[in-house]
């Protein structure tokens, strides 16, 4: 989880690397994780001056490290560190093409969630609570989450650990602070990794994770790992490549701070009745379970609403497909990472590791994915046509569904904000009339 936040996949809403998501506008990728705001593109400034113009000159990389080395120094890194972690520290060229990379197309929130809550996930989902049981239920005892979202947390981040990364932490924040988007974040989170480095929690060789340093079975950005992380086996080292103890803990530790409800869970699978107001879809707006069941929102199951103060309505496929009604579990789930399907995926894998059924309502897998410039043209049409969308950055957020809502309610359509190639061509027919 940090910078981790590496989108989770590029879906809608997240692009997955490693795990803890940043901020990115109008975008619903953002994840606090490692408190983590995003800066903006770096100026000249930032970078050693050189000789060379080319940002990727080998001499330019150096003589920011030696820069970056005094500035560590003066902040209490001892120079035994410093060595360990620089002397063959190397500039990663394939880190930066993967922090520029943007995804074509909008991957549907059904399809990462038929990868992210596979029948083979689940399996082993049930598996390994079965295998570090004893782990996770001190885990739970001690913060108060369920052991089965602890261990859902882990098969979306590392599938158990299968893929946590395995390239250099001090290598992947080094080049990033240096040539990444977010050259300020990064470099604090490379003195932060030089911080646990010194502590002695790792050592460098071992100190390895995602190409945008989220580190470990859960995905922790060093900034995470320092607030976050625990010691629950006691050998004097909070160890989240290695002890399953210390993962356990250290993920319940964080959705603890991060305001998870004992008790409580983070949400249901929803009917909603004929008429029902999309407009009050999503997680700005809050109400309590008897607020929504008398606006027409049952559980999917027949059963009892959960008894939340303070609950949401998601419809990710709009109208079309399934709907949820989500409670602050799901809002200390979206702190690990910022994003819809990710929060959904966990919720759902725990669901079904401990038996129970997974999403009842079918998703519109008719529909066809839109590309990044289709996003680009709808957001440019409903600006024209007055339904503020914000920038045209393709990427799907909540300015964009606000503007889409707008416009459907101005064709008389449901205003689920769900983009859809039809509404892009309805935006293109409505566009076209209005302009001559």
């Amino acid at each position: 989880m940090t910078m981790r936040q590496v989108l989770l996949i590029s879906v809608v809403f997240v692009w997955l690397a490693g795990c803890q998501t940043l901020s990115h506008g109008d975008t619903e990728s953002a994840a606090d994780v490692a408190g983590a705001s995003v800066s903006e593109t770096s100026s000249d400034s930032e970078r050693p001056s050189g000789d060379s113009d080319n940002a990727t000159d080998v001499d330019d990389f150096e003589s920011w490290i030696e820069a970056f080395r005094r500035e560590a120094a003066r902040e209490g890194i001892d120079g035994d560190v410093l060595a360990a972690a620089f002397d063959d520290v190397q500039y990663r060229e394939r880190v930066v093409e993967l922090d520029r990379s943007q995804p074509e197309f909008v991957r549907p929130i059904w399809e990462y969630l038929d990868t992210a809550v596979s029948a083979t996930r689940i399996e082993h989902g049930r598996e390994r609570l079965a295998a570090h049981r004893d782990s996770a239920m001190l885990a739970e005892r001690r913060y108060g989450v369920p052991a089965n979202v602890i261990v859902a947390i882990w098969g979306i981040e590392s599938n158990y650990g299968g893929n946590f990364g395995d390239i250099s932490t001090i290598d992947a924040l080094s080049t990033l602070a240096y040539e990444g988007r977010r050259p300020d974040f990064a470099r604090g989170e490379l003195m932060a990794a030089l911080r646990i480095l010194q502590r002695g929690d790792i050592d460098r060789e071992r100190m390895r994770g995602s190409w945008a340093g989220a580190m470990g079975h859960t995905q922790f950005l060093p900034s995470s790992f320092e607030r976050y992380a625990v010691d629950a086996d006691d050998d004097g080292r909070r160890d989240i490549w290695n002890s399953i103890p210390d993962v356990m803990a250290s993920t319940a530790h964080y959705l603890d701070e991060a305001g998870w409800r004992s008790g409580e869970p983070w949400g249901v699978e929803v009917r909603l009745d004929e008429g029902f107001d999309y407009g009050l879809a999503g997680t700005e707006t809050r109400r309590s379970s008897r607020n929504w069941a008398s606006a027409g929102v049952h559980a999917v199951d027949g059963g009892s609403l959960p008894d939340f103060e303070q609950a949401s309505i998601l419809v990710p496929a709009g109208a079309q497909g399934p709907a949820f009604m989500v409670g602050p579990n799901y809002r200390a789930i979206l702190r690990y990472n910022n994003a819809t399907s990710y929060a959904l995926a966990v919720g759902m894998l725990a669901r079904q590791i401990e038996g129970a059924s997974g999403i009842q309502e079918t998703w519109p897998r008719h529909e066809q994915p839109l590309s990044r410039q289709d996003v680009r043209d709808m957001q440019q049409l409903l600006n024209g046509l007055g339904h503020e969308a914000g920038t045209p950055d393709g990427i799907l957020g909540p300015n964009t569904r606000h503007g889409l809502r707008d416009f459907q309610r101005r064709i008389g359509e449901i205003p689920d904000g769900f983009a859809t190639q039809r509404l892009l061509e309805r935006l293109r027919d409505v566009s076209g009339e209005t302009s001559q």
